[in-house]
């Protein structure tokens, strides 16, 4: 990997954390292409980089982190779930599933007919009044461990973290914007997890020779992340999600063909 790559990755990822596309499986796809080798540097990278994206989210909603407690205290619970099952299963994933092409087309394949017909089928929940200082006073507690199985789903690499939360969070008849700003929020503790397993389960690789690369995949990740989240909250507001559902099918099948087959 070089500068190159790890700009590409981090553009690759700003732009597809918080769609309900998967960035693990994009950055899996991406570094195929790019004929980036897996090796264990390369998937700590695509692990770490999206901890980039995710300090968008804390620059954007810091005044929600700070002051509002009932909220961070419902993400937290949200969290627990994908902290047990994803340490249970930290290993398994790694070896098998990151890195491997053909998860992540199957993934983004069903995923994008389980978002189409979620869309043609679901009735939406109708948005109420914020109550102050609690931004998810429409998410219980129930909900939000409910939430966090729903997000042990994105340990596959294709299913996309955010769309398993959205549409979980819609399931239980939480409004469209509410579940995408609470799955923002859910992402924060979540990559911090994964991101320091995986700097514990392999220290070496934030040896010197490679800072450079993850500081640049980072920060590239944070710039596009802050630009993509905002127009992403203006399009959930008037639009389907059905679009992305068709994105897809279509990246899942064209990859296939041309880059597997």
């Amino acid at each position: 990997m070089n500068i190159f790559d790890s700009i590409i990755l981090g553009v690759v990822e700003g732009i597809t954390e918080f769609l309900p596309v998967s960035s693990t499986g994009h950055m899996i796809l991406t570094s195929h292409l790019l004929d980036i080798s897996k090796d264990p540097f390369t998937k700590s990278f695509e692990v770490i980089i999206q901890l980039g994206a995710i300090l968008a989210i804390v620059y954007l909603y810091r005044k929600t982190i700070v002051k509002d407690i009932h909220s961070m205290l419902k993400v937290l619970l949200a969290f627990i779930p994908t902290a047990i099952i994803g340490f249970m299963l930290y290993g398994l994933v790694k070896r098998l599933l990151l890195g491997n092409p053909w998860v992540v087309v199957i993934s983004l394949f069903v995923g994008g007919l389980a978002i189409i017909l979620f869309e043609k089928y679901y009735t939406k929940a109708d948005e109420v009044g914020v109550v102050e200082g609690n931004i998810f006073k429409q998410v219980s507690y129930k909900q939000s461990v409910i939430i966090g199985l729903w997000q042990t789903l994105a340990m596959i690499p294709g299913v996309s973290r955010s769309a398993a939360t959205i549409i979980g969070g819609e399931t239980l008849r939480i409004p469209r914007k509410t579940i995408v700003e609470f799955s923002f929020l859910l992402a924060i503790p979540t990559m911090l997890a994964a991101s320091a397993l995986d700097i514990y389960k392999h220290p070496e690789i934030i040896s010197e020779g490679n800072l450079t690369l993850l500081a640049t995949g980072f920060i590239t990740a944070f710039l596009v992340a802050l630009v993509v989240v905002r127009y992403f909250l203006l399009y959930i507001q008037k639009n389907s999600f059905a679009v992305f559902g068709y994105y897809r099918i279509i990246i899942a099948v064209v990859y296939a063909l041309f880059f597997l087959w």
